[in-house]
């Protein structure tokens, strides 16, 4: 009789109830974990759609130039000895470049970015025109110690870079002095950018002072960059986009976004160029890209080898710090919300059972144990199907199905344990209001860890008030 009496009050114990309430939260980690590995997957395939789509479509462009190249030749002795051990002098010639940046550079860009999907994918890209104007002024050939018959003036060359030469829609012309001069794919010898252009341009007078003028009408994908190469660069980027991110090493000056469309203006002079105005030699990459997207951690970063530079100039490696860079972000992102809203998952589940266990010592309704498991994976399902619902109508309506559904299925498994509507309708209450706590926090990106402290700050505050209601010692004597 004792033992029965014994087994009675343990199974009956306030304090084991609480155990076995806080083993299972811990258990529920599990699928919780389960979950966001989940979504971890749906966004990796999310991004690797988008790649393939951009692969097709245009990359992330960078758009750099012009620089004038025009090549010399110099020589030089070699003393060689040959088998007798006579000593022997060998005279060699050779072709390099010299190059000169604009004096000045007016860059003018218009983008129309739109949504590119497949399936339940998307992407952002767009198509942008893109002017450049400017003047180079007259190349000093005695601080770069040449002589003027050593280079082929009619050999001249202009270069631009574009990052992704896919997204060219038209071939880009050259307007120079009263020419106008189509550009081409360059050779391996000069590879200043990442893809480089050439238009060929006859100096015949030997003199590099012009006013020029290119158009560019290109496709994209994310974002774009511009390099400023000028002595004096004025940038104005304008679209029709509503949450453009400026990145980048410079932000614009003056910038206007609208709920429609955007603009902004950047003037950057050259006292932050890591390169002369002018000079010879350095024909490798006048840049590498570590990171074509900041914005998103979860990118991987594009990274370019960084060349050798060569020793007879002081040409030294840019990087995205020394560019301006348009981001175009999505003005949803699903899984990103769903990742945020998941890292809440094991606090709403606490603060549920906690308000079940209280309903359940307050109202004198007993509740099993299995109940609650019951009742914890009905939670967790609960993310899965956001996830699957916001793949296909969106994030904010994927919750609002979501959470009603669940508030439904477990409010009603309350009623169908208590038999009582009142309980069942308190309950539902209570699972609503959490449920739009946390989607109130995701609106609030700035603001959301003090909202949230505070938000739960006063749940606890509630539940303590609550806990004085109860008389904590009848279960001891119990």
């Amino acid at each position: 009789m004792e033992n029965g009496n014994f087994f009675e009050r343990l199974a009956n114990s306030v304090i084991l109830k609480l155990g076995i309430i806080l083993f299972l939260v811990l258990l529920l980690l599990i699928p919780m974990e389960s979950v966001k590995d989940l979504i971890r997957e749906r966004k990796n395939r999310d991004q690797a759609v988008s790649q393939e789509i951009t692969s097709k479509w245009g990359n992330k462009q960078v758009v750099s130039g012009p620089i004038i190249g025009i090549p010399y030749t110099y020589s030089y002795n070699v003393n060689t000895t040959d088998e007798k051990g006579n000593i022997k002098v060998e005279s060699h010639v050779e072709k390099d470049y010299v190059f000169l940046a604009s004096k000045t550079l007016d860059v003018q860009s218009k983008v129309e970015p739109t949504y590119l999907k497949r399936g339940i994918y998307q992407t952002v890209v767009y198509n942008a025109t893109v002017a450049l104007h400017g003047e180079f002024d007259e190349i000093d050939l005695a601080k770069l110690d040449l002589n003027p018959e050593d280079l082929a003036w009619d050999k001249a060359k202009v270069f631009i870079g574009l990052s992704d030469l896919k997204g060219v829609k038209a071939v880009p012309k050259l307007n120079i002095g009263q020419k106008q001069v189509e550009f081409e794919v360059g050779n391996t010898d000069i590879t200043l950018f990442e893809q480089t252009m050439v238009a060929n341009v006859n100096l015949l007078d030997r003199s590099t002072k012009s006013e020029f003028e290119i158009n560019l009408d290109i496709r994209g994908s994310r974002n774009l960059t511009v390099f400023p190469t000028s002595n004096e660069t004025s940038i104005i980027v304008s679209g029709t986009w509503d949450n453009p991110s400026f990145n980048g090493g410079f932000l614009p000056e003056n910038r206007t976004i609208s709920e429609i469309d955007f603009e902004a203006h950047w003037r950057i002079p050259s006292f932050s160029r890591k390169f002369p105005q002018q000079w010879k030699g350095s024909r490798g990459s006048m840049y590498y890209v570590t990171n074509y997207e900041i914005t998103d951690a979860d990118y991987p970063a594009v990274s370019i080898p960084e060349p050798a530079v060569s020793s007879r100039s002081n040409v030294q490696m840019s990087t995205e710090q020394d560019m301006v860079q348009v981001n175009f972000l999505e003005s949803v992102n699903n899984y990103q919300k769903t990742t945020r809203v998941a890292k809440y998952g094991i606090l709403v589940v606490i603060l549920t059972f906690t308000s079940l266990f209280f309903t359940e010592v307050i109202k004198k309704q007993r509740v099993h144990i299995v109940q609650y498991v019951l009742i914890g994976c009905a939670m967790v399902l609960f993310y899965s199907l956001l996830l699957a619902l916001s793949e296909h109508m969106g994030f904010n309506w994927g919750y609002l199905i979501a959470a009603v559904a669940t508030i439904m299925l477990i409010s009603s498994f309350i009623l169908g344990i208590t038999k009582e509507k009142k309980i069942a309708f308190v309950f539902s209450g209570i699972l609503s209001a959490f449920y739009i706590f946390i989607f109130s926090l995701m609106q609030l990106q700035d603001y959301s860890l003090i909202v949230g402290t505070i938000g739960v700050f006063v749940i606890l505050a509630l539940l303590m008030r609550l806990s004085t209601r109860v008389n904590w010692y009848q279960f001891e004597k119990k």
